[in-house]
């Protein structure tokens, strides 16, 4: 039996803490009122030109008393040189006073519709800001949030397709990935939470939840969410998630529990309850996976799609479940744990984070040349905003999840050394953090991100809750099951 150490424990806490303080301090730093963003659009890089239009007034004819005399001289001089022609003949003066005075009173009004429309236009960038930086709290806590679920989902997804494949050399893993997937009920309720307060309005993250939005002649109307409102609606959205997440967890306890039954059984009935009971998830799993990707992931740009999304996503949190596997099995190995895992059994999970990461990059690479060639608008406006305003972040998820793992996992060798899979394994980790980041970041806070507090906090309580979870319910049963039928060739697999 694993005992969860007291260091581990601690250091998991400890994150917690420090991560649900800088979460809060995220939430409280937001800011709170217009005023507040004013002066902070006035101050940054990104409000310089907003600054010279709060200021232009200063420096129209109407507020600049020199400017105003001097337009006032050159009136004059114009109409004391016309009152001299008159002398001459009064019908050119009164033509050309009267030319004089038009002008005059068009450039006036020239200048009183080019400061309305720089008003308004300011005042809607102003609004714009206020709500990308009071999403930005919500944004962290959110990809987080999401990110350490996909993972337990991922490694559920991956136990399911062992338990059909009656794969030889995996069932001495089993109890870590269903230790592992003991967060999923967890993170499923903090989700949901979320979730809820998008839908009741207590955050701004989905802008087709916005009031107005599918209302014709409302300010805020958008045809194009209207149309989509037949689907993208809060009460259909949250039945949808409620399904999603009590299949998942349903599967997950079923398939448990008759693992745990299987080790006291007489005969392999439990097992070929499993065989059957993941078939059908696997099932349930690749259209739901889907869906939840369009929901809660393609819903924050309404406006955007692409049909190879939900292919993307799931190569994205797949990965990063294999990866966690290995992560956690690697930390009992040292821990003296899972003495019948080898070093192959190591080697073939390196294998699969290797594959999975080519996988990733082939759809991502495809969703990308597709939609950048074929320079559609409306579809092109997703790259195009990453490319510009998140290029550091949008090419270094490519970097750290193809080239490093390409460059490190390749050689086979590689493969079994412990130390090169942890490095490999946190790099991985890290490059699909941002994926995710890079996936929701852009339409929520647009370009007021940065990795900050809210970023790094929402990380940490996350990661603190995971362990603490994840470590404490490896102590419930043994590392080992006892009947399962291929478990002798898993403890001799060798390759």
């Amino acid at each position: 039996m694993y005992t969860f150490s007291k260091k581990l424990k601690t250091t998991a806490i400890i994150l917690m803490i420090l991560g649900l303080v800088g979460i809060v301090y995220g939430f409280l730093s937001a800011p709170k009122t217009i005023e507040e963003v004013e002066k902070i659009v006035a101050e940054s890089q990104h409000g310089s030109h907003n600054a010279e239009v709060v200021d232009h007034k200063t420096t129209s004819h109407e507020a600049d008393p020199v400017m105003a005399h001097e337009e006032n001289d050159s009136l004059k001089h114009v109409v004391s040189h016309n009152m001299e022609i008159t002398e001459d003949s009064t019908k050119t003066d009164t033509t050309t006073l009267d030319l004089a005075l038009v002008e005059k009173m068009d450039k006036e009004e020239a200048h009183k519709v080019a400061e309305i429309d720089e008003k308004a236009e300011h005042k809607e960038h102003v609004e714009h800001v206020f709500h990308q930086l009071q999403n930005k709290p919500w944004a962290a806590l959110y990809v987080a949030c999401i990110f350490f679920l996909l993972i337990s989902l991922g490694v559920l997804a991956f136990y399911a397709i062992q338990q059909v494949a009656q794969a030889g050399w995996s069932p001495v893993l089993f109890r870590v990935m269903q230790g592992i997937t003991a967060y999923l009920p967890v993170a499923s309720i903090i989700f949901f939470i979320l979730l809820l307060l998008s839908g009741f309005h207590v955050n701004h993250l989905f802008i087709w939840m916005k009031e107005g939005v599918t209302e014709v002649g409302h300010e805020n109307y958008d045809a194009l969410i209207a149309g989509k409102s037949g689907y993208l609606n809060v009460a259909f959205w949250l039945s949808r998630a409620a399904i999603f997440l009590l299949g998942w967890n349903l599967y997950r306890y079923l398939s448990r529990k008759n693992c745990l039954a299987q080790d006291e059984a007489n005969d392999n009935s439990f097992y070929k309850k499993n065989f059957k009971l993941s078939a059908g998830f696997l099932v349930f799993f690749i259209v739901t996976e889907s869906i939840m990707a369009w929901d809660w992931i393609m819903s924050v740009d309404p406006h955007w799609f692409s049909t190879l999304f939900g292919w993307y996503v799931f190569a994205s949190f797949f990965v990063s479940g294999i990866t966690t596997i290995s992560l956690v099995t690697l930390y009992l190995k040292s821990k003296g744990y899972l003495e019948n895992v080898n070093s192959s059994h190591i080697h073939d999970l390196s294998k699969f984070m290797f594959g999975i990461s080519v996988f990733w990059t082939y759809l991502w690479f495809s969703q990308f040349m597709l939609i950048w060639y074929s320079n559609i608008p409306e579809e092109v406006t997703y790259f195009k905003t990453r490319i510009e305003h998140f290029n550091l972040p949008f090419f270094g998820a490519v970097v750290m999840n193809f080239v490093f793992p390409i460059l490190v996992l390749i050689n086979t060798d590689f493969k079994r050394i412990a130390g090169i899979i942890v490095f490999a394994g946190i790099v991985i980790l890290l490059g699909h953090y941002i994926d995710f980041f890079n996936m929701i970041m852009p339409s929520t806070v647009g370009e007021q991100w940065y990795i900050g507090v809210s970023e790094i906090s929402s990380l940490l309580f996350f990661l603190g809750l995971f362990i603490f979870v994840v470590f404490n319910a490896l102590t419930k049963v043994p590392l080992t099951p006892k009947r399962n039928p291929f478990i002798e060739e898993s403890k001799h697999f060798h390759y």
